[in-house]
């Protein structure tokens, strides 16, 4: 089945991309939990989690945060949280990888 994000990437339902290249993009959650509340995605959904990007693509996985680092940098003044859920246990409900920046008024 193709995932949400392979179905927005191809424009076959809304979201608001924010920035493309070629392996990974980048849009708003629908569903913020933070201020800023972005999404890194791969464009692959080849990976479930992240545990299993840093086995099989760890250049995939230095892009994706890379990618997070520069989006925060525009959104959030370049600080920011990176979240990877792993697991329906973990609060995981798309499994095809992709990591939240969050920012703005974080608390611990």
């Amino acid at each position: 089945m193709t995932s949400i994000f392979s179905r927005i990437l191809a424009g076959d339902i809304p979201g608001e991309i924010l920035r493309e290249t070629e392996r990974v993009f980048v849009l708003r959650d629908v569903a913020p939990q933070a201020p800023v509340h972005l999404l890194v995605v791969p464009k692959t959904e080849q990976y479930a989690n992240v545990v299993e990007l840093a086995a099989a693509d760890p250049g995939l996985l230095a892009e994706i945060v890379q990618v997070a680092s520069e989006v925060a940098a525009e959104h959030a003044g370049g600080d920011f949280r990176l979240v990877f859920n792993t697991g329906p246990d973990a609060g995981q409900t798309i499994f095809h990888l992709h990591a939240h920046v969050l920012a703005g008024g974080l608390t611990e």
